[in-house]
């Protein structure tokens, strides 16, 4: 099984987005027997809570399953147990980086899977209000991070 965590800063806005999208996309072609997904904060404030209205809303509005997440904060396990460790922004990277003194390569922002991105920090739109762009955002890194798997792993 491949394994994939998002993370961000309080795990009830970005990533569990990111983590639904990508479920929604994996599920879609066919692969969720093969890939599983989580998600995760650096922080730990808002553990055992649901994701943001904003989140849940804009989700829903998709049509996109939010089934079953539930806000955790990222342990240093999680650097071992999963394959790729997806990053909302670079103050989220670092926090994971800090969690060993490995270099670790599968840690990574999810925009920098998007070429015509310039700014590679995903916002917080627990923050700016503003969970549509977000979404889009989340879909585009979403839509490479499941191809750059795909051809990594061989998938069809």
């Amino acid at each position: 099984m491949i394994k994939v965590l998002f993370v961000c800063l309080g795990n009830i806005c970005r990533s569990p987005m990111a983590e639904a999208v990508f479920r929604h996309l994996v599920k879609k072609e066919g692969l969720d027997q093969k890939i599983i997904v989580d998600s995760a904060g650096t922080g730990g404030w808002h553990v055992g809570e649901g994701p943001h209205r904003g989140t849940a809303k804009i989700l829903q509005q998709y049509e996109i399953d939010s089934t079953g997440l539930i806000a955790r904060q990222i342990k240093k396990q999680d650097l071992n147990d999963f394959d790729y460790i997806v990053a909302m922004d670079k103050q989220n990277k670092n926090d994971i980086l800090s969690l060993t003194n490995e270099e670790n390569t599968k840690v990574f922002q999810l925009l920098d899977l998007v070429e015509d991105v310039q700014n590679k920090d995903v916002p917080d739109p627990y923050y700016t209000g503003n969970f549509n762009e977000v979404y889009d955002l989340v879909v585009k890194g979403c839509t490479a991070l499941l191809e750059k798997i795909k051809k990594e792993h061989h998938l069809n």
